[in-house]
Protein backbone atom coordinates (compact mmCIF):
# COMPACT_ATOMS: atom_id res chain seq x y z
CA UNK A 1 0.00 0.00 0.00
CA UNK A 2 2.78 2.15 1.00
CA UNK A 3 4.81 1.53 -2.31
CA UNK A 4 1.24 2.42 -4.02
CA UNK A 5 0.56 5.47 -2.61
CA UNK A 6 4.79 6.79 -2.93
CA UNK A 7 4.19 5.60 -6.65
CA UNK A 8 1.24 7.37 -7.34
CA UNK A 9 3.08 10.68 -5.12
CA UNK A 10 5.92 10.46 -7.92
CA UNK A 11 3.74 9.98 -10.91
CA UNK A 12 1.54 13.26 -9.68
CA UNK A 13 5.22 15.31 -9.45
CA UNK A 14 6.48 14.21 -12.70
CA UNK A 15 3.00 15.06 -13.83
CA UNK A 16 3.08 18.29 -13.05
CA UNK A 17 6.52 19.24 -13.74
CA UNK A 18 5.90 17.76 -17.23
CA UNK A 19 2.68 20.44 -17.22
CA UNK A 20 4.88 22.99 -16.11
CA UNK A 21 7.68 22.45 -18.74
CA UNK A 22 4.53 22.77 -21.85
CA UNK A 23 3.65 26.04 -20.08
CA UNK A 24 7.34 27.40 -20.24
CA UNK A 25 7.35 26.20 -24.19
CA UNK A 26 3.72 27.62 -24.44
CA UNK A 27 4.77 31.19 -23.17
CA UNK A 28 8.32 30.71 -25.57
CA UNK A 29 6.44 30.74 -29.11
CA UNK A 30 6.66 34.01 -31.04
CA UNK A 31 3.18 35.39 -31.06
CA UNK A 32 1.62 38.89 -32.15
CA UNK A 33 1.70 41.84 -29.52
CA UNK A 34 -0.51 44.58 -29.39
CA UNK A 35 0.31 48.17 -28.54
CA UNK A 36 2.02 48.93 -25.02
CA UNK A 37 3.35 52.00 -23.68
CA UNK A 38 6.75 50.11 -22.69
CA UNK A 39 9.04 47.35 -23.23
CA UNK A 40 11.11 45.87 -20.52
CA UNK A 41 14.32 44.31 -22.02
CA UNK A 42 15.45 41.51 -19.30
CA UNK A 43 19.20 41.93 -18.92
CA UNK A 44 21.87 39.43 -20.42
CA UNK A 45 25.77 40.58 -20.45
CA UNK A 46 27.52 43.35 -21.52
CA UNK A 47 31.17 42.89 -22.70
CA UNK A 48 32.70 46.14 -22.22
CA UNK A 49 30.77 48.83 -23.67
CA UNK A 50 29.03 46.23 -26.14
CA UNK A 51 26.27 44.14 -25.50
CA UNK A 52 27.18 40.54 -25.92
CA UNK A 53 25.56 38.45 -28.94
CA UNK A 54 22.79 37.48 -26.59
CA UNK A 55 22.25 41.04 -25.41
CA UNK A 56 22.66 42.18 -28.91
CA UNK A 57 19.19 40.36 -30.07
CA UNK A 58 17.12 41.02 -27.11
CA UNK A 59 18.02 44.60 -27.91
CA UNK A 60 17.36 44.64 -31.59
CA UNK A 61 13.64 42.95 -31.04
CA UNK A 62 12.80 45.56 -28.69
CA UNK A 63 14.36 48.38 -31.26
CA UNK A 64 12.05 46.76 -33.96
CA UNK A 65 9.01 46.95 -31.46
CA UNK A 66 9.79 50.55 -31.18
CA UNK A 67 10.21 51.38 -34.63
CA UNK A 68 6.94 49.43 -35.88
CA UNK A 69 4.84 51.72 -33.34
CA UNK A 70 4.18 49.12 -30.99
CA UNK A 71 5.56 50.89 -27.91
CA UNK A 72 6.98 54.03 -27.02
CA UNK A 73 9.68 53.68 -24.55
CA UNK A 74 12.34 51.18 -24.06
CA UNK A 75 13.82 50.42 -20.35
CA UNK A 76 16.85 48.36 -20.19
CA UNK A 77 17.79 46.30 -17.35
CA UNK A 78 21.08 44.75 -15.47
CA UNK A 79 23.71 45.98 -12.85
CA UNK A 80 27.35 45.80 -14.45
CA UNK A 81 29.83 42.86 -13.49
CA UNK A 82 32.01 44.73 -11.41
CA UNK A 83 32.78 48.32 -10.74
CA UNK A 84 34.36 50.80 -13.23
CA UNK A 85 32.57 49.29 -16.32
CA UNK A 86 29.09 50.40 -17.69
CA UNK A 87 26.38 48.04 -16.60
CA UNK A 88 24.33 46.22 -18.72
CA UNK A 89 21.26 48.63 -18.27
CA UNK A 90 23.45 51.60 -19.60
CA UNK A 91 25.04 49.78 -22.46
CA UNK A 92 21.30 48.78 -23.73
CA UNK A 93 20.26 52.24 -23.75
CA UNK A 94 23.03 53.54 -25.32
CA UNK A 95 23.30 50.51 -27.94
CA UNK A 96 19.30 51.16 -28.92
CA UNK A 97 20.07 54.85 -29.32
CA UNK A 98 22.69 54.01 -31.71
CA UNK A 99 19.87 51.93 -33.80
CA UNK A 100 18.02 54.91 -33.97
CA UNK A 101 15.69 55.32 -30.52
CA UNK A 102 15.11 58.29 -29.27
CA UNK A 103 17.28 58.88 -26.23
CA UNK A 104 13.96 60.13 -24.57
CA UNK A 105 12.54 57.42 -25.35
CA UNK A 106 15.02 55.39 -23.76
CA UNK A 107 15.58 54.74 -19.82
CA UNK A 108 17.52 52.20 -17.71
CA UNK A 109 18.46 50.98 -14.14
CA UNK A 110 21.95 49.84 -12.83
CA UNK A 111 21.98 47.63 -10.12
CA UNK A 112 19.82 44.61 -10.75
CA UNK A 113 21.99 40.96 -10.69
CA UNK A 114 19.00 38.49 -11.46
CA UNK A 115 15.39 38.45 -13.30
CA UNK A 116 13.66 39.39 -10.33
CA UNK A 117 15.29 42.65 -9.82
CA UNK A 118 15.34 43.35 -13.53
CA UNK A 119 11.63 43.77 -12.88
CA UNK A 120 11.65 45.22 -9.87
CA UNK A 121 13.67 48.46 -10.66
CA UNK A 122 12.44 48.86 -13.80
CA UNK A 123 8.86 49.02 -12.15
CA UNK A 124 10.33 51.79 -10.34
CA UNK A 125 10.40 53.60 -13.67
CA UNK A 126 7.28 52.54 -14.79
CA UNK A 127 5.86 54.12 -11.74
CA UNK A 128 6.97 57.71 -12.12
CA UNK A 129 5.59 57.27 -16.07
CA UNK A 130 1.87 55.68 -14.59
CA UNK A 131 2.58 52.86 -16.31
CA UNK A 132 1.67 49.05 -15.86
CA UNK A 133 1.22 47.83 -18.85
CA UNK A 134 4.51 46.56 -20.74
CA UNK A 135 5.50 44.03 -23.15
CA UNK A 136 9.28 41.56 -21.41
CA UNK A 137 11.46 41.26 -24.17
CA UNK A 138 14.02 38.18 -23.37
CA UNK A 139 14.91 34.87 -25.15
CA UNK A 140 12.10 32.32 -25.29
CA UNK A 141 13.25 30.08 -22.96
CA UNK A 142 13.15 33.32 -20.12
CA UNK A 143 9.62 34.21 -20.96
CA UNK A 144 7.62 31.95 -18.77
CA UNK A 145 9.42 33.18 -15.14
CA UNK A 146 9.65 36.49 -16.14
CA UNK A 147 6.15 36.80 -16.40
CA UNK A 148 5.00 35.02 -13.56
CA UNK A 149 7.55 37.56 -12.03
CA UNK A 150 6.29 40.79 -13.43
CA UNK A 151 2.48 39.58 -12.96
CA UNK A 152 3.52 39.09 -8.88
CA UNK A 153 4.64 42.79 -9.60
CA UNK A 154 1.00 43.10 -10.84
CA UNK A 155 2.05 44.15 -13.94
CA UNK A 156 0.17 43.69 -17.26
CA UNK A 157 2.97 42.10 -19.09
CA UNK A 158 2.96 40.53 -22.72
CA UNK A 159 5.65 38.21 -24.37
CA UNK A 160 7.53 38.68 -26.68
CA UNK A 161 10.86 36.94 -27.13
CA UNK A 162 13.84 37.39 -29.89
CA UNK A 163 13.33 35.77 -32.88
CA UNK A 164 17.20 35.66 -33.40
CA UNK A 165 19.46 34.28 -30.93
CA UNK A 166 22.02 31.37 -30.43
CA UNK A 167 19.56 29.40 -28.53
CA UNK A 168 17.06 29.35 -31.72
CA UNK A 169 19.58 26.98 -33.39
CA UNK A 170 19.65 24.56 -30.68
CA UNK A 171 18.17 21.06 -31.14
CA UNK A 172 15.12 19.79 -29.86
CA UNK A 173 16.66 18.03 -27.05
CA UNK A 174 18.75 21.08 -26.04
CA UNK A 175 15.55 23.47 -25.73
CA UNK A 176 14.16 20.54 -23.92
CA UNK A 177 16.87 21.06 -21.02
CA UNK A 178 16.63 24.66 -21.23
CA UNK A 179 12.40 24.14 -20.53
CA UNK A 180 13.44 22.19 -17.72
CA UNK A 181 15.77 24.25 -15.95
CA UNK A 182 13.47 27.29 -16.48
CA UNK A 183 10.29 24.85 -14.63
CA UNK A 184 12.59 24.06 -11.84
CA UNK A 185 13.30 27.59 -11.12
CA UNK A 186 10.10 28.47 -11.23
CA UNK A 187 9.05 25.36 -8.94
CA UNK A 188 12.19 27.31 -6.82
CA UNK A 189 11.09 30.79 -6.94
CA UNK A 190 6.61 29.44 -6.01
CA UNK A 191 8.15 27.68 -3.24
CA UNK A 192 9.90 30.49 -1.25
CA UNK A 193 6.74 32.61 -2.10
CA UNK A 194 4.45 30.12 -0.53
CA UNK A 195 6.90 29.54 2.52
CA UNK A 196 7.18 33.16 3.29
CA UNK A 197 11.07 33.12 2.18
CA UNK A 198 12.51 36.57 0.38
CA UNK A 199 14.76 35.10 -1.80
CA UNK A 200 15.33 38.34 -3.02
CA UNK A 201 15.58 40.65 0.37
CA UNK A 202 19.03 41.45 -1.21
CA UNK A 203 20.35 40.97 -4.62
CA UNK A 204 22.82 38.10 -5.18
CA UNK A 205 26.50 38.23 -5.15
CA UNK A 206 28.11 40.01 -8.23
CA UNK A 207 30.45 37.21 -8.70
CA UNK A 208 27.04 35.16 -9.77
CA UNK A 209 26.70 36.73 -13.44
CA UNK A 210 24.90 35.40 -16.58
CA UNK A 211 27.56 34.00 -19.39
CA UNK A 212 25.06 35.12 -22.02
Amino acid sequence: MLIKMLCAFVLCVLLMFASLIGYVWYCAQERPVTPAPAVIVLGAAAWGHKPSPVFKERIAHAVHLYQGGITQKLIFTGGALRDGIPSEGEVGARWAIKLGVAPADTAYESTSRDTWYNLKNAQVILQQQQIDSVILVSDYFHLARAGIMARDLDLHVQLSPTPTSKFNSFSALERLKLYAKESYFIIGYQLHKLLGFDLYEREVNPAHRRNN
